[in-house]
């Protein structure tokens, strides 16, 4: 499988999560958690998207401070995900996926999450 195709999955598996993120928001009662979740799943497979159309193999990690620093070093344009703060989502899939932690995000935190999405303009 050729980059271009990597590229092209990772961007498939974002517009995913990010449609389930949007599709939950709409159910009665939705799963907040889901919701946050799926948001920083999205930015996270866009980035490493990117990342991957440079050739650039960053393993395994959600941290999005981390992916987002190795992007402005290509594009300094990635400047911005830092203004919007999109580098705070990395606990929604670090952070609250076992017992211990868990924790349900109020609705209004979901749908700020979610509109976040919005100005990052990858959907």
């Amino acid at each position: 499988m050729g980059i271009i195709e990597f590229v092209q999955k990772w961007i498939l598996r974002a517009q995913s999560d990010l449609k389930t993120a949007k599709d939950e928001i709409l159910m009665k009662d939705p799963a907040t958690d889901t919701i946050c979740f799926h948001c920083q799943q999205s930015v996270e497979k866009y980035l490493k998207a990117f990342l991957t159309f440079y050739k650039i193999r960053v393993g395994k990690t959600h941290n999005l401070a981390l992916l987002i620093k190795i992007c402005k070093e290509i594009d300094s344009d990635f400047e911005r995900l830092y203004e919007i703060k999109a580098d705070t989502l990395t606990p929604y899939a670090t952070g609250i996926i076992y017992p211990e932690d868990f924790y349900f995000p109020s609705f209004e935190e979901a749908m700020k999450q979610l509109r976040l999405q919005k100005p990052l303009k990858f959907s």
